[in-house]
């Protein structure tokens, strides 16, 4: 039960997130969901409704890489895609998730590829 709750506190946290956080053609919204072993992100043009870039630690062949390391990873490899769209500046959305750990090791990594968060 205490999952199903802890779940269910992270939905209502991004819910309220996001009544203010959206993403525009001039800075798209970075969303970033994390399941227990991967980590997604993507851009999103939420007046158009279309994402713009995406990417996850799926992709990552980094044997025996940490998920910590993973993440790092997907904002990099995100961080390049977004350039090669000149997209230099995202809204972050952190999803309802603490920003700490993952999502920060992919934010700090987003910040090290040239996106402004």
């Amino acid at each position: 039960m205490a999952a199903e709750t802890r779940r269910a506190a992270r939905i209502r946290r991004h819910r309220r997130i996001r009544q203010r956080v959206t993403g525009r053609p001039e800075r798209p919204r970075l969303a970033v969901f994390r399941s227990l072993k991967h980590t997604y992100a993507q851009v999103i043009d939420d007046v158009a409704g279309h994402t713009l870039a995406a990417s996850s630690s799926r992709e990552s062949s980094a044997e025996g890489a940490t998920k910590l390391e993973r993440a790092a990873d997907v904002g990099a490899r995100l961080a390049k895609r977004a350039e090669e769209l000149d997209i230099s500046a995202v809204v972050f959305d952190r999803g309802g998730h603490r920003y700490h750990g993952r999502v920060k090791a992919l934010a700090d990594a987003l910040r090290a590829g040239g996106i402004a968060l």
